[in-house]
């Protein structure tokens, strides 16, 4: 019989739930094993197990396949972890010292009176994104350079303040499934009652053009989602991420919806 009626189908799993359970004789078609029950034609048969790792993944030897002034692409032969040889194309940077990370990341808070704490953002266009990109305030390393003195540097190039070093993360990587490209993030804060904060001054190369936002912290994702419905532009991941992190560091549980019963 075909039951057409919503308010019949619980009334027929009930029945059937019901007759399958304190009933001797299950309905055709079912069988059961100690645990469960199981519909005709289901696969009881495991899945095959991927293969085991043998080896530990290594690369063999990286080929330079094209150079330019900042990059080069190589073919980047290695051994996965089943022994099997492979290629991989990779991106790396022609800048990069020996045992330190390529550039740094800086997240600068600048804390004046009577205002809110903002994140001194910048938006810069972005050849291969074909726009504009939000951004932390970020740059290469240069040799000889620590992480925290870079990041110092950077920030007042790029936006014209200047800060203290409150933190700084281990290197990380950026993309790695396409380059080896590393960071470290610099946490810093400013001091907007400074003199030397108060009307910065950018100290930009001759070609960069970098705009500077300041984004209050409690609405950092609020602010970033309105700016990307006003504008072409693409935000930077972890731009987007922090964002994230930040919506919930202020949420406030009694602004929770009640759900309907």
């Amino acid at each position: 019989m075909l039951y057409r009626k919503r308010g019949q189908t619980w009334a027929l799993i009930s029945q059937f739930m019901q007759l399958y359970f304190t009933s001797d004789k299950k309905p055709l078609g079912l069988y059961t094993t100690k645990s469960s029950f199981r519909f005709p034609g289901h696969n009881t048969n495991k899945m095959s197990s991927p293969s085991k790792a043998t080896t530990i993944p290594h690369v063999v030897k990286e080929e330079v396949i094209a150079s330019g002034k900042w990059l080069k692409l190589e073919k980047t032969t290695y051994v996965d972890p089943v022994g099997t040889t492979r290629i991989w194309e990779t991106t790396k940077r022609t800048t990069r010292q020996t045992g330190a990370a390529d550039g740094v990341g800086i997240i600068a808070l600048l804390k004046r009176t009577l205002h809110k704490d903002c994140v001194v953002m910048v938006k810069q266009f972005r050849p291969p994104m074909d726009c504009c990109t939000l951004e932390f305030p970020a740059g290469l390393i240069d040799e000889g350079e620590s992480a925290e003195t870079a990041a110092l540097r950077e920030l007042k190039e790029e936006t014209g303040y200047k800060g203290e070093v409150v933190g700084v993360t281990p290197v990380t990587c950026l993309d790695p499934g396409l380059s080896n490209c590393t960071t470290q993030i610099v946490m810093v804060n400013i001091n907007g009652d400074d003199m030397e904060n108060t009307d910065p001054t950018q100290q930009l190369g001759e070609l960069e053009f970098v705009d500077v936002l300041l984004i209050p912290l409690d609405e950092f994702q609020k602010k970033i989602d309105d700016l990307m419905k006003k504008e072409k532009i693409v935000v930077d991941s972890k731009v987007y991420i922090y964002g994230m992190g930040m919506s919930q560091a202020f949420f406030k549980p009694n602004e929770l919806r009640v759900l309907k019963q």
